[in-house]
C-alpha cells in the first residue's frame, strides 16, 4: 500500500486532543470524549428552554435493509458521520444538508448475535475515518470522499466473530474488540496502525494457560482464575469441588471461551490505559463444560494502551451462567481526588473502580427489581430478575461530572433461565441455554440517576418499555435519552423531570449526541429502532435545536 500524504501532521495534531474533547462544539468520538462520559459542557440549550426544541434537521439514510439503529453520530468540521445496521457509512454536508458521500460495504459471511447493528464510526484528525463491520472486517476511509484506504480482516466471520461497536482512535492507533461470544470465539482487543492498517498488538479477552504463547501474567492460573466462591457478598452457588475436578477435561475450553468485547472502550491519557468491558463466557449458561472463573468475561480490563498488556481486572460476576456479562462501556470519571471507572452492570448495579487498582470503591443501589438473584439455572426453567438483558444492556451511560451522577437506561425482563448442553459447532449459535419472558408478567424500562459519591439512586423515572439506547448529558442541567416507543426525552439532570418529549415516529434505541453548528447548540439521535426488542425500525438521525430565530 502506498501511504498517503498528511499522517504525521495528524499524529501532531491528536496529541492536543484528551478527555475533555466534547468541550469544543464537535463530537468526535463515540463516548463524546476519551473518557467515555457523553458530557457536554454546552449549556445554550438549557432546562429554562428546552421545551422550545423543534426537529431543524432529518437526514434518512434511505437503506432498504433495516436493523438496530444505535448509531451515534460522529460531527466533525461541519460534516455529520452516520452508519447503519449493515455497513453502509455517510456524510453528509451540515451547511448544505446534503450527502457528500456513500460508501456501502460489500458483506462477506455475516453471523452475529442479537440483531444487524453498527454503532458508529472513529475520526482521526478529521482526515479519516474507520468503521468495523459485521464480517469482522475494520475498513479505513477518505473522510472527504469516502474512497477506501484499506481494509483489514479483524478476525473470520465463520467462526462467529463480528463488529458492532464504534473503533476507537488513540495517538495513531485505531482500537478495536470482536463479538461474537454466543458462538464459543475467543474474543480480543486489537489495535492496528492508523496509516497501514498493520497489527500492532492483541489483546485476548480468555487468557490462555502458561505455556501458550499468549499467556497473560495478570492472569497466572490462566482463565480458570481464583475459583471465587462470591461476587463480593453475594452467594453464585457453586461446586468448586467439581468444577477442579473437571478442569483437566475440560482443559482446552478457554480456545472457545466467548469473552466478546461489545462496546467502545474508554481511554486515560494520563495513564495511557484502556478500559474495556468484556461479554459473557461460551456457552452462556451451561457452566457443566467450562470450570472455573472463566476470566476475563464479566469484567472490566484495564489494558496499557501501548503494548497491549493487562493491567488488572475487575471480574462482577465469576463463573458467569446467567448471562449477566459486562457489555455497556466503561466510563472514566473523577470523584473529589480520585480518578476512578464507572461500569452499569446488567446485574443492575453500578460498578465504581479506582481507576489506578480495579479494586472497587463502591456498589449502588441496584438499579433495576432484584429476586432470587444468582439461583442456579434448571432443565425446568429458574426465575430470576433481572433478566438476561439486564440490567444495563448495552445502553451507555452519561456522568455529569458536577453532580457526580450516572445516569443508565435499563430494562426490567421477568424471565426463566433454562439450561441444556449442546456441543459446539463451528459458526452455530452456542448457548448452552435459554432465557424465556415469563407470559403476563409486566415488562418496563428505568431512568435513573445513580449517585456516585454514595452508590444511592437520586431519582429514577418508569417508562411503558424495556430501554436499549443509552445517555447524553449536558451542562446545560439536562439529561436526554429515547424509548422504543419512539420517544425521545429531557430531564432535569438534578430532580428528573420530563422537560420535553418527541415522537420520532420509529424506536430511539441510540445514544443520543449534542455539537454546536453555525453558533448553535444541536442534539442528535437515530430513531430507527431495535431489532432485538422488536421496536418500530426506521433510517432516521433526527437534530434538534431551539426555534430558528427569525431575520
Amino acid at each position: 500500500m502506498t501511504m498517503r500524504p498528511g499522517w504525521s501532521l495528524i499524529s501532531m495534531l491528536l496529541g492536543l486532543a484528551g478527555p475533555l474533547a466534547a468541550q469544543s462544539g464537535d463530537w468526535t468520538t463515540y463516548g463524546g470524549n476519551d473518557w467515555n462520559q457523553r458530557y457536554s459542557t454546552l449549556k445554550q440549550i438549557s432546562t429554562g428552554n428546552v421545551a422550545q426544541l423543534v426537529p431543524r434537521k432529518i437526514f434518512q439514510t434511505g437503506i432498504a435493509r433495516l436493523g438496530s439503529f444505535e448509531n451515534t453520530p460522529i460531527v466533525q468540521n461541519g460534516v455529520m458521520y452516520v452508519t447503519t445496521p449493515y455497513n453502509t457509512a455517510m456524510a453528509y454536508d451540515l451547511n448544505t444538508n446534503k450527502e457528500l458521500w456513500r460508501y456501502e460495504h460489500k458483506l462477506g459471511t455475516t453471523i452475529f448475535c442479537c440483531g444487524p447493528n453498527n454503532r458508529g464510526v472513529a475520526i482521526h484528525a478529521g482526515a479519516h475515518v474507520y468503521m468495523g463491520t459485521l464480517d469482522a472486517r475494520l475498513v479505513a476511509l477518505d473522510a472527504k470522499s469516502g474512497e477506501v484506504l484499506w481494509d483489514k480482516e479483524v478476525a473470520d466471520p465463520a467462526f462467529g466473530y463480528s463488529i458492532t461497536h464504534a473503533p476507537l482512535v488513540v495517538g495513531d492507533n485505531i482500537i478495536v474488540g470482536v463479538s461474537g461470544g454466543e458462538y464459543g470465539i475467543r474474543g480480543h482487543v486489537t489495535a492496528y496502525n492508523a496509516g497501514s492498517g498493520e497489527q500492532v498488538w492483541r489483546w485476548y479477552s480468555i487468557p490462555a494457560p502458561q505455556g501458550d504463547p499468549t499467556f497473560d501474567e495478570k492472569a497466572p492460573n490462566g482463565w480458570w482464575g481464583t475459583w471465587a466462591p462470591k461476587a463480593e457478598d453475594a452467594d453464585l452457588h457453586r461446586d468448586i469441588a467439581k468444577e477442579k475436578a473437571d478442569s483437566a477435561k475440560y482443559a482446552d475450553a478457554w480456545q472457545r471461551g466467548g469473552g466478546g468485547v461489545w462496546m467502545t472502550p474508554a481511554y486515560d491519557k494520563e495513564s495511557n490505559t484502556l478500559y474495556v468491558a468484556v461479554g459473557n463466557p461460551s456457552p452462556d449458561l451451561d457452566g457443566s463444560v467450562r470450570p472455573g472463573d472463566n476470566l476475563y468475561t464479566d469484567a472490566v480490563v484495564a489494558i496499557d494502551a501501548t503494548s497491549g498488556k493487562t493491567k488488572w481486572y475487575y471480574q462482577t460476576v465469576p463463573h458467569d451462567v446467567w448471562d449477566l456479562d459486562a457489555v455497556s462501556p466503561p466510563v472514566v470519571a473523577r470523584l473529589g481526588n480520585q480518578k476512578v471507572v464507572v461500569h452499569a452492570g446488567k446485574t443492575g448495579w453500578v460498578y465504581v473502580l479506582d481507576a489506578g487498582t480495579g479494586k472497587l470503591v463502591r456498589k449502588s443501589t441496584n438499579f433495576v427489581p432484584h429476586e432470587n438473584i444468582f439461583a442456579l439455572p434448571t432443565p425446568e426453567g429458574t426465575r430470576m430478575l433481572p433478566g438476561a438483558n439486564g440490567g444495563a444492556e448495552w445502553s451507555p451511560i452519561a456522568i455529569d461530572p458536577n453532580l457526580n451522577y450516572a445516569f443508565v437506561a435499563a430494562l426490567h425482563q421477568p424471565m426463566h433461565y433454562k439450561v441444556h448442553s449442546a456441543p459446539w459447532e463451528k459458526g452455530r449459535l452456542w448457548l448452552g441455554s435459554a432465557f424465556v419472558a415469563i407470559p403476563g408478567e409486566e415488562q418496563y424500562g428505568l431512568y435513573s440517576a445513580v449517585d456516585l459519591r454514595t452508590g444511592k439512586i437520586a431519582w429514577q423515572n418508569k417508562v411503558p418499555q424495556p430501554m436499549m439506547g443509552g445517555a447524553l448529558a449536558t451542562a446545560g442541567g439536562l439529561t436526554f435519552t429515547g424509548e422504543g416507543n419512539g420517544n425521545f426525552n429531557a430531564y432535569d439532570s438534578k430532580s428528573g423531570k420530563l422537560l420535553w418529549q418527541f415522537n420520532g415516529g420509529a424506536g430511539c434505541n441510540s445514544a443520543p449526541m449534542t455539537f454546536t453548528h453555525g453558533g448553535e447548540q444541536l442534539v442528535a439521535v437515530a430513531c430507527g429502532g431495535n431489532f432485538q426488542l422488536s421496536y418500530p425500525l426506521g433510517d432516521a438521525v433526527i437534530v434538534f435545536g431551539l426555534p430558528k430565530a427569525r431575520k
